[in-house]
């Protein structure tokens, strides 16, 4: 394995909770009356995109809401949750991260959310977890097509100037899964508490902790 790729921010940190509570101090801070249980932003998460997700929940409830500007405020929510109670790495990264890089595996973290998003994680997550421990860091700037998409994914084989048979990625949701497979590279899930009991038939295998060795297997 020549590179290691983490696919979002909730596979390095589970904060699939902290952006369901974000969406739903949005809607309040936007005077809307909706609430999404844990069961129903489980459905969702089959799918990638916040913002379609509150475009599609005005339209089923015949409402006019700006998704763009409920979208961005519970993004700075959920950023400065973060910042005031900052999560823990998910069992292994920290460990599987120093350990591919001492012995020279590259490390990237390739996600389509915003750069603020991503910043602002690293920066809770320090030192444990720095922006200085990846090789490369892909974000929503970097490529025009979200996950399912694989753009992500081929932009940071670019960078690294490696080929996707030698890499490995690291997903917690489906659309992820999907993203990495379509660049070629094989994919293990690692889904959040939100995510499990998805159905991930497109990775190589189903984890609840990563650990270098077993992540090399998938590239010998």
């Amino acid at each position: 394995m020549s590179a290691l790729l983490f696919g979002s921010i909730s596979a390095v940190a589970d904060t699939s909770e902290r952006q369901r509570q974000a969406f739903n101090d949005a809607f309040a801070a936007h005077g809307l009356d909706w609430r999404w249980d844990r069961a129903e932003y489980r459905a969702m998460l089959s799918t990638s995109g916040g913002r379609a997700r509150v475009a599609e929940q005005a339209r089923s409830t015949g409402q006019e809401v700006d998704a763009q500007a409920v979208h961005a405020t519970k993004s700075q929510l959920f950023r400065d949750g973060l910042a005031a109670t900052p999560p823990t790495a998910r069992p292994g990264v920290v460990d599987t991260i120093r350990a591919a890089r001492d012995k020279g595996v590259k490390v990237g973290l390739v996600t389509t959310t915003s750069p603020e998003n991503v910043a602002a994680l690293l920066a809770a997550l320090g030192p444990d977890v720095r922006r200085e421990d990846f090789d490369v860091v892909v974000d929503s700037s970097d490529v025009d097509a979200p996950k399912p998409d694989g753009a992500a994914y081929a932009f940071a084989l670019r960078q690294l100037d490696e080929p996707p048979e030698r890499c490995v990625a690291v997903e917690d949701n489906v659309d992820g899964v999907a993203a990495a497979v379509a660049a070629g590279l094989a994919c293990v899930a690692f889904p959040n508490e939100n995510t499990a009991g998805h159905d991930f038939g497109k990775a190589r295998r189903v984890v609840d902790h990563v650990e270098l060795a077993e992540l090399e297997d998938l590239t010998r």
